[in-house]
């Protein structure tokens, strides 16, 4: 039987390759019961090398928080350069898209560099100020309530206007993309507007850094399968991979 320090020392290499553990795979793996793997996590979670979900373990705090926008557009700058870039990749001649808020979605603004003519419906203020210099580029801001630490609009002002048309595009970023509780936002009002914004595209393409994977937001967007395409960068784990490209999602790595 492994020693404790062994198991322990098995249960971050599972982390590590994987981005999550399960109580029962650890158990049928070490041959070990149920109680003794719910310690094991308890204790390693007190040293602060997991945290602890229903079921099992990963290795990042599950809940994400509703961070100010000038505080992420600090974080995985270089890994949110190169998804925006990707994600400029999939635009098209005379194209109509609706960008979400946050700090990915707004380097990808950054990035854009138009085929023809294109129209941008968006909830973030910073984007608008952006594009609307742009002579081939025409945008539609959405009206509603200002959320200060996100410069974005929320709220049923800017929800009813996609009752009325549909886009080719939605490039959304989310705060957390968990396969059991699906795509989350930390703020519920933003959640409610992105699954508004989900109704009237044809394709929805999340941008989000390998950070994102395992987390849950506040509000709910939608199950993780409702997504065409997800374009994050190469630290995600392998078995998130395969279990992506299991549920038919378009996965994109840069």
């Amino acid at each position: 039987m492994l020693s404790i320090a062994e198991r322990h020392k098995y249960i971050l290499e599972v982390l590590t390759k994987n981005g999550f553990v399960n109580v029962a795979d650890i158990c049928a793996e070490l041959d070990v019961t149920p109680v003794t793997i719910r310690k094991d996590l308890r204790t390693m979670e007190e040293q602060r090398l997991l945290y602890r979900t229903h079921g099992g373990a990963s290795p990042v705090n599950p809940h994400a928080f509703d961070m100010a926008l000038t505080v992420k557009e600090k974080l995985h700058v270089n890994e949110k350069r190169r998804i925006a870039q990707a994600a400029c990749k999939l635009l098209e001649d005379e194209d109509s898209i609706i960008l979400g808020s946050g700090s990915t979605v707004h380097l990808f603004a950054e990035s854009l560099k138009p085929k023809g003519r294109l129209t941008v419906i968006t909830a973030s203020l910073k984007t608008s100020l952006l594009l609307t210099p742009i002579d081939n580029v025409e945008v539609i801001q959405l009206a509603g309530i200002v959320r200060k630490n996100a410069y974005c609009v929320v709220g049923d002002f800017a929800t009813q206007i996609f009752d009325m048309l549909t886009c080719s595009k939605l490039f959304l970023g989310v705060d957390g993309i968990d396969f059991e509780y699906g795509i989350t936002n930390s703020n519920v009002e933003e959640a409610i507007l992105n699954k508004k914004m989900m109704e009237a595209a044809l394709r929805t393409i999340i941008l989000a850094d390998s950070s994102k994977f395992g987390r849950r937001g506040f509000g709910k967007i939608c199950d993780i399968d409702k997504v065409d395409t997800i374009i994050t960068d190469s630290g995600i784990a392998p078995a998130t991979v395969q279990r992506i490209e299991e549920l038919g999602i378009e996965l994109i790595i840069v």
